[in-house]
């Protein structure tokens, strides 16, 4: 099987992460859940999702779509498009599954998943995160993540934008 296969196969839908959800709590794997948008993947990103994986066996992605991440973040991103953010997300070693969500949170996701530690950086409060009743009534963690300082994507778009106007 040739890598791009390989990578492709840990970006699943909805049935297919039910399957796969249920041989890993088949495998008493301890499952980790985190989300976001990862345009412009950069060392923040890598970092916080090398820390999250490290919470657990398997780290599960719930990646905004381009039209979630258009509602959140503006008319202008994603800068990536969702297939491209995907294929990246997947290739790093310690993501296990990618899986995509429209709606304005995961939280329909988070509850399907039931996650072991539910894993956000630490601009967030536990309490304040998404799915944190989901998680705390099933015995779960929360977790919170420190960030990588002066790394954050709208920071990098702005730091290309300057260098295109010089």
């Amino acid at each position: 099987m040739k890598n791009l296969d390989r990578i492709q196969k840990r970006i699943l839908n909805l049935d297919e992460l039910k399957k796969a959800l249920g041989i890993w709590r088949f495998q008493q794997k301890k499952i980790i859940f985190t989300n976001g948008c990862f345009d412009l993947v950069h060392l923040g990103h890598i970092d916080y999702l090398s820390q999250a994986a490290d919470l657990g066996d398997v780290l599960i992605v719930g990646l905004n779509t381009d039209a979630s991440v258009r509602r959140l973040k503006g008319p202008t991103r994603p800068v990536v498009d969702e297939n491209a953010r995907a294929v990246l997300m997947a290739s790093l070693r310690f993501v296990d599954a990618v899986v995509f969500f429209d709606e304005p949170t995961p939280y329909d996701l988070i509850q399907l998943v039931q996650p072991d530690v539910l894993v956000k950086g630490k601009d967030y409060k536990a309490e304040e995160v998404v799915g944190y009743d989901v998680v705390m009534i099933k015995g779960g963690k929360v977790e919170t993540i420190e960030l990588v300082e002066g790394y954050s994507t709208s920071t990098l778009i702005q730091k290309i934008i300057l260098a295109e106007k010089s």
